[in-house]
């Protein structure tokens, strides 16, 4: 018999000690009155509630991960895909990059190449023994390929790589002084290697440098000196040269070859402080011609008006500003930034004395952390003396909040922007105006940005107006900061989309590192997870449909951070991979050799999947007549209006709506004033 003991109303005990109930005084049941007198003391009981609360927690995270794995079994499992390849590096492997049908490898030693085809090594350079950190290469044509190498030391090395040799053309931010020396953060080439950007910052501030690559001029200079390419290319290809022959250093084969030309240097934008005009007409002088917006500083705000703006915005606002915490009002200078080279478009308005090419920048976006503006700077400017040190941007685009991130798509010809309150734009260049504006309502940090090649892009329907097909739907991978996946879908008629292609994993192992599209398939883009999962999403089913695995006895080497490379043109990718001893970071750093694992995407089912779209022969705006450009230019309108044909009855059934209601509170406020 069970016996319940009950002298109070029930009530949570408070947390202190000198509170607590007295032993007679607390209620509780008793399946067996003999044991009332075993019953624990305080604050004992108290423990032991604390004790099977935290073991319930427990069970109930337990019973949940349980129910998620079984129902990922009941899923379809995805295709595993395991290398076609493989082949091993002298030292450790940092970095990796595709150009042609040569694989570069960034080595804690150097730099190694290896033909895509065979995977064996053609070349190596290690003149200083350098460790390499990232690398970057593009294919110049006529067997030549532009690389850039950036050191552990922060050092920018410019390669030339001809007749299976390096030729070091320059080390961009080598100084003499040492303690003038600048680290590069981030290194970009333009498509076609006409240009290459740099961003280095010192103790005190950063900036992009651009600089012009005579990539003509070093075709002619290496046909004059052939001699001079061989570089350490006999080393793997012979077997009959001599280790005294091997150990060759390619500084004396490097061949003395044109050096880049430094176009700009920009800096980061400064804080807008008080205006020192004394009149409207001082800062008149100031603006150029007016026909575009500026960074803002040429105003007539004093600092008092400030000093006395910020303090009514404290007063109104002092009890939110002590909940989120006192932020300092002095503006530091932001010490990264994202820069794009453009090709030409509507936006980027050249003068008729400058030369454009439809295939070469005309030049680029930069967006720096924390700022609200995106920046556009030509290119084509007739080359000065004396760079200027801070040059004033030739397009300014305000945004209603700071730039979290951008990207460009391969045509050059769609620019989008995600701004930190989770708002969305993605830019038609061609014809100068947003194709889309949407925003994540969840209160979600987007991570990074990218566009996907459409299914529906190649179609016979659609005209060709930019370097590729122009795409009647635009879609945009967006990650977030939580590892949740979203699709932007912006058609070129009609309202654009957002979808939830995945959300926050409940395993923080399934956190996403990476997400790299597929240029070969349309809507496919690689994910690569913590736990060392590398899978390929479509991201039209919004399902993983093949995962590519490496061998029992190696893993996915620092997965948190992976080294690969996505190959367009061979159709490949290519991934490092440790053995399973060499999982920590200690052991990495001390193996001698690297294995490097090649995935040929033409040996998987991937065509079933992703079914390839028909060539089409590519065009370019400005090679087009001015007629076929307008024609063009009014068929997109069209479609745009065809779209809005659509939604007028919607509009005018709600203006009617709000005329009937605006009536009836008319005819209701005239029988109130009545008697």
């Amino acid at each position: 018999m069970a016996v319940y003991i009950r002298k109070h109303p029930l009530e949570i005990p408070p947390p202190s000690e000198k509170d607590w109930l007295k032993d007679d005084e607390e209620d509780f049941f008793l399946q067996d009155p003999d044991r009332k007198r075993d019953a624990l003391p305080q604050p004992f009981r108290m423990i032991n509630k604390l004790v099977m609360l935290v073991f319930e927690n427990a069970v109930e995270i337990i019973e949940r991960r349980e129910m998620l794995r079984e129902a990922q079994k009941l899923k379809v499992q995805p295709t595993k895909c395991f290398p076609t390849a493989e082949f091993q590096v002298t030292g450790r492997a940092n970095c990796l990059a595709v150009s042609g049908k040569y694989i570069f490898v960034g080595l804690s030693v150097g730099l190694a190449a290896f033909k895509v085809s065979d995977c064996k090594e053609v070349c190596a350079w290690d003149a200083v023994k350098m460790e390499i950190c990232a690398i970057h290469a593009l294919d110049l044509g006529n067997e030549r390929h532009v690389l850039l190498a950036v050191d552990e030391m922060g050092l920018v090395w410019l390669f030339c790589f001809h007749k299976e040799s390096f030729l070091l053309v320059k080390v961009l931010n080598e100084v003499e002084d040492i303690s003038k020396r600048s680290t590069c953060v981030e290194v970009v080439l333009s498509p076609g290697g006409d240009y290459a950007g740099v961003l280095l910052q010192d103790s005190t501030k950063p900036w992009l440098e651009i600089y012009r690559l005579p990539k003509d001029s070093w075709l002619k200079e290496m046909e004059k000196s052939p001699g001079a390419a061989a570089g350490l290319a006999c080393r793997e290809r012979r077997s009959s040269c001599t280790s005294a022959e091997s150990a060759v250093s390619a500084n004396k084969a490097d061949a003395k070859l044109s050096l880049p030309v430094l176009l700009l240097k920009v800096k980061p934008p400064k804080p807008i402080t008080g205006s020192s005009f004394k009149s409207p007409l001082d800062a008149l002088k100031k603006v150029d011609d007016g026909s575009m917006l500026g960074l803002g500083y040429n105003h007539l705000i004093k600092d008092s008006q400030w000093e006395q703006q910020e303090a009514i915005f404290r007063s109104t606002y002092r009890e939110y500003l002590q909940v989120e915490g006192e932020r300092e009002s002095k503006e530091e200078i932001p010490r990264h930034a994202t820069f794009h080279f453009l090709l030409p478009s509507r936006i980027l308005q050249v003068g008729p004395e400058m030369k454009v090419q439809p295939d070469v920048p005309a030049g680029i976006s930069v967006h720096w952390d924390g700022s609200h503006n995106l920046c556009l700077y030509l290119l084509n400017c007739p080359l000065k003396e004396k760079v200027d040190s801070d040059p004033k941007p030739d397009v300014v685009w305000p945004c209603a909040a700071p730039i979290a991130c951008s990207a460009v798509s391969s045509c050059s010809r769609y620019l989008a922007l995600a701004c930190e309150d989770a708002t969305i734009t993605i830019w038609d260049k061609h014809l100068g105006y947003p194709l889309s504006v949407t925003a994540i309502l969840e209160e979600r940090l987007i991570r990074s940005i990218h566009f996907l090649q459409s299914s529906a892009a190649a179609s016979d329907e659609t005209p060709c107006p930019g370097i590729d097909p122009a795409c009647p739907i635009v879609q945009l991978l967006v990650l977030c900061t939580d590892s949740s996946f979203y699709l932007v879908k912006a058609p070129s008629a009609g309202k654009s989309s957002i979808m939830l292609l995945a959300d926050r994993p409940e395993d923080p192992n399934l956190a996403v590192s990476a997400v790299v599209p597929v240029p070969a398939f349309p809507s496919a883009a690689l994910v690569f997870s913590w736990d060392g999962t590398v899978s390929l999403m479509n991201t039209a089913t919004s399902q993983i449909v093949f995962c590519f695995s490496t061998p029992p006895s190696h893993a996915v080497a620092s997965p948190w951070q992976p080294v690969f490379t996505v190959d367009s043109v061979n159709w490949c990718l290519l991934l490092r991979g440790d053995k399973q001893q060499q999982a920590d970071a200690l052991a990495q750093s001390r193996a001698s050799h690297s294995t490097v694992f090649l995935f040929d995407f033409n040996s998987y089912p991937l065509k079933e999947a992703f079914p390839k779209e028909p060539d089409l022969s590519l065009k370019s705006l400005q090679n087009l007549p001015w007629i076929e450009r307008c024609n063009i230019f009014l068929r997109d309108r069209q479609q745009s209006l065809l779209g809005l044909r659509e939604q007028l009855p919607e509009y005018w059934s709600r203006l009617q709506a709000q005329a009937a209601a605006m009536d009836k509170e008319r005819q209701n406020m005239k029988g109130q004033k009545k008697p």
